[in-house]
């Protein structure tokens, strides 16, 4: 088993939606789908389908992709103890998602069994056995997920070491041991571990198993005890992204990675554990779609991991950066910096602005872009997560660039008198090739209305802006201290059914914000299709022409 390669198996967006203050909408879930197979993570568990009907939606339109390098598994419980295992309609969604991996979790501490489920022991080994035979009859992979394993069996060794042997002869493969309270101690859970691998390996017959692990962070020990484990010869290793869960959180992913594989000798599936170079990005990316301010404290990819202050710490590392730091930042995609005088960057841009298809030579020097972007992301801003509005900025700076349409200026209104409904009004007025169209609609907000009145005018012109439509739009606070006066950050997803793109706009006021991450949407969409001007007939509201 220890020749074997480390896998790692995503859980963001089932356990890392657990956490408080993480909500993901269905077009979130794919977003981050998306990215953590084009990343490389080799499984990605995508919800539980017969909890909520976002989570059918998702493994319905999960079908549509295509994916290039992860596994994509289901997650779900055993069976009820009052149902047979083809009538349970937990294990029916679970089979009806149609993913390659079905992940079943058990119980494994009595407490559970007898004072959560009402069950008898017996009749939980059942539950476990009838549960994971009902999927691998059907043709999935299956992993199972031994739940609070770290209490159950110091609360009942032998019973808790049964339950895993009634998974693996209904033929599931991967056995993994779960810390759920999260309390358990690194000494503690080696020894643990190496008692349970050893005597179920020693069984007689006992067919080959990838063991696995999976830790939550109350104690504040997730990752190192994930660590541990693999040192101990565990081979599969669930996480989340930044480590968002439940509580105190899951293990962390980013972290588990970086560790794994720059700091150990273990081979990762795939080679490297995907593109490591851009595991920043990810970290980050992830942070921002989930409405998450990104940690700065965070190893590996925070703002602050490779950042250093004057004095000595800052002398040394200006002349020699690695002299106070344990890896080279660009190696994960962060970069040093001196707080007092801010380090480098230029490559960091390049790779990015390369990575999204654009040459930077000849329209703008990597350092002044960077050092744009560094001055643009002090006043709020954060392309992160907007990569549209990165690569308009990019755009800006190209020789001969024209606007396909300037906001001359535009009006919100919103009205409740005498407690009736409230109204939304915005009217706008868009110069496009020096012609200005003023027109007004309504909406069930200002925000709404004012992307309805320039959709409005902006299709006398575009008329691919007809299939522009906004997904999702979220609001961050960026200085609370300033409680209502506070600059905010708006992002909009946007997509136009053959591709999905984000924007975003910063203001103290909300809705020149969203102004802004609007315009940026709507001329990324008319750039990126290639739309030419073509004005309709239908324009009744159309004004005299700029300058007469």
């Amino acid at each position: 088993m220890t020749d074997q390669p480390v896998t790692l198996y995503d859980t963001t967006l089932r356990d890392g939606t657990q956490g408080e203050n993480i909500t993901l909408s269905l077009a979130d879930k794919l977003r981050i789908a998306r990215m953590l197979d084009e990343y490389g993570m080799p499984y990605v568990e995508g919800g539980w389908p017969g909890s909520n009907p976002k989570d059918i939606e998702f493994f319905k339109a999960a079908r549509t992709m295509t994916w290039q390098t992860a596994k994509l598994a289901a997650f779900g419980s055993t069976r009820h103890r009052s149902n047979k295992a083809e009538e349970d309609p937990n294990l029916r969604e679970l089979v009806a998602a149609e993913t390659p991996v079905v992940t079943i979790f058990g119980k494994s501490w009595l407490l559970h069994v007898t004072e959560v489920l009402g069950a008898t022991p017996n009749e939980n080994l059942d539950m476990i056995a009838d549960s994971v035979r009902f999927v691998v009859d059907r043709g999935r992979e299956s992993v199972y997920d031994a739940e609070h394993f770290f209490d159950g069996f110091k609360a009942d060794r032998d019973y808790a070491i049964a339950t895993l042997r009634a998974a693996r002869e209904a033929g599931s493969r991967t056995l993994v041991l779960c810390d759920t309270n999260g309390g358990t101690l690194t000494d503690e859970l080696l020894a643990i571990v190496g008692d349970v691998c050893g005597t179920l390996d020693a069984d007689k017959d006992a067919p080959d198993v990838t063991w696995g692990i999976h830790t939550h962070n109350d104690a504040e020990l997730a990752v190192a005890n994930s660590m541990a484990a693999v040192t101990a010869g565990i081979r599969h290793v669930q996480a989340t992204i930044n480590g968002y869960g439940e509580r105190c959180g899951n293990a962390n992913m980013v972290s588990i990675l970086a560790n794994l594989a720059l700091k150990t000798p273990h081979e990762l599936v795939p080679a490297g554990g995907g593109s490591i170079e851009n595991l920043t990005e990810l970290a980050r990316s992830v942070a921002e779609i989930a409405n998450q301010k990104p940690d700065d404290y965070q190893p590996y990819v925070g703002r602050s991991a490779f950042a250093h202050k004057g004095g000595v710490h800052g002398a040394a590392v200006a002349k020699v950066e690695r002299s106070y730091q344990h890896v080279d930042p660009t190696t994960i995609g962060n970069v040093g910096r001196l707080v007092v005088s801010e380090l480098g960057g230029k490559a960091n841009t390049r790779i990015r602005a390369e990575q999204l298809g654009h040459q930077l030579d000849g329209v703008i020097d990597p350092k002044v872009l960077s050092n744009l972007v560094k001055q643009l992301e002090s006043e709020g801003q954060a392309f992160e997560g907007a990569e549209a509005s990165f690569e308009l900025l990019i755009r800006r700076h190209q020789e001969g660039y024209v606007p396909p349409f300037r906001i001359v200026d535009y009006t919100c209104l919103v009205e409740q008198r005498s407690g009736q409904e409230l109204l939304a009004e915005a009217t706008v007025k868009v110069e496009v090739d020096g012609e200005i169209l003023h027109t007004a609609a309504d909406g069930n907000g200002p925000v709404n209305a004012l992307d309805a009145a320039l959709r409005k005018a902006l299709r006398a012109f575009y008329p691919h802006i007809d299939s522009v439509h906004l997904i999702d739009y979220k609001v961050r606070i960026l200085d609370g201290d300033a409680a209502t006066a506070a600059k905010t950050r708006v992002i909009i997803d946007s997509s136009d059914g053959a591709r999905e793109w984000s924007t975003m706009g910063s203001d103290t006021n909300i809705i020149a914000a969203s102004a802004t991450a609007l315009a940026d949407s709507l001329e990324y969409a008319i750039w990126k299709s290639g739309a030419e001007l073509r004005r309709r007939d239908e324009r009744h509201f159309t004004t005299a022409p700029a300058g007469r």
